[in-house]
């Protein structure tokens, strides 16, 4: 099963490296083209990947070919390997950012199998949130086949087409939401007399330790609150500050301004 990724920029970079140091695909069995020769020899030589020569030799090599370019390129890219694409009808996995399967779809002189995801920033650490899509041409062996690749990076969900522009806020956005979090605990330990690289050590362990809370168990989040609050103390009287102040409006009001931006981009 040879999987051919078209581009190699930080987002395909990762995955690769997602992919082959997981273990979860050989190094042997992963191909890579780009304009930027400089990137897939650098990969090549890192990783252990083929570097091809062109996006149609690599298409002639694969069973599964990665859309990892800019999605301004997909109009001229994709009409002009077709026919190529037609002929060794690989799965098509799409990671572009607004183009959807229909879009794809309509470029294509043929019925391809295409699977879009979504994958965020996180990638780069193999700590990916991931949303995937499919139309009817995708077999359960070639979802199956998606769903390994995107979990060798982090974690991936099923999810409706019709909520990839929320999806997109929530796990696209959220990373620098979260950044800001992180920050400004970092901030308010430095005002207190903390140096702020110690701050800003213990904020992001904290938060990325309460985030895997959540993750390995059932337990809602409000419990995992009352849990550290114990009455009167400094922790309830910190929530309910963050109450007063707003957070929960805040966050809300971030997300649905970002969603709305999306709408009129």
């Amino acid at each position: 099963m040879k999987i051919g990724f078209i581009g190699a920029g930080n987002m395909a970079s990762a995955i690769i490296k997602g992919a082959v140091s997981s273990g979860a695909f050989s190094a042997s069995d992963i191909l890579v083209s780009d304009m930027d020769k400089a990137k897939t020899a650098a990969l090549e030589t890192a990783l252990g990947v083929t570097a091809a020569e062109n996006n149609e030799a690599l298409v002639a090599a694969s069973d599964v070919v990665v859309l990892a370019v800019k999605p301004n390129v997909f109009a001229n890219l994709l009409p002009a390997l077709s026919d190529k694409l037609q002929a060794k009808n690989p799965l098509i996995i799409s990671i572009a950012a607004g183009k959807t399967i229909e879009f794809i779809a309509s470029l294509l002189s043929y019925d391809a199998a295409i699977v879009r995801v979504m994958p965020n920033i996180n990638a780069t650490v193999l700590e990916a949130m991931s949303a995937y899509c499919c139309n009817e041409n995708v077999t359960d062996e070639q979802k199956a086949l998606a769903e390994k690749l995107c979990a060798s990076f982090g974690k991936v969900t099923p999810l409706s087409e019709d909520f990839f522009p929320l999806f997109g806020v929530i796990a696209g956005c959220a990373p620098a939401f979260s950044y800001m979090f992180i920050d400004a605990l970092a901030r308010a330990g430095l005002k207190n007399g903390m140096a702020k690289q110690a701050a800003l050590k213990i904020a992001a362990q904290t938060v990325y330790g309460s985030a895997k809370q959540i993750l390995e168990s059932d337990t809602h989040p409000w419990e995992l609150i009352d849990r550290v609050c114990s009455p009167g103390g400094t922790t309830i009287e910190g929530v309910a500050s963050l109450q007063e102040d707003g957070l929960d409006a805040a966050v809300t009001h971030a997300v649905e301004a970002a969603l709305d931006k999306d709408k009129r981009i």
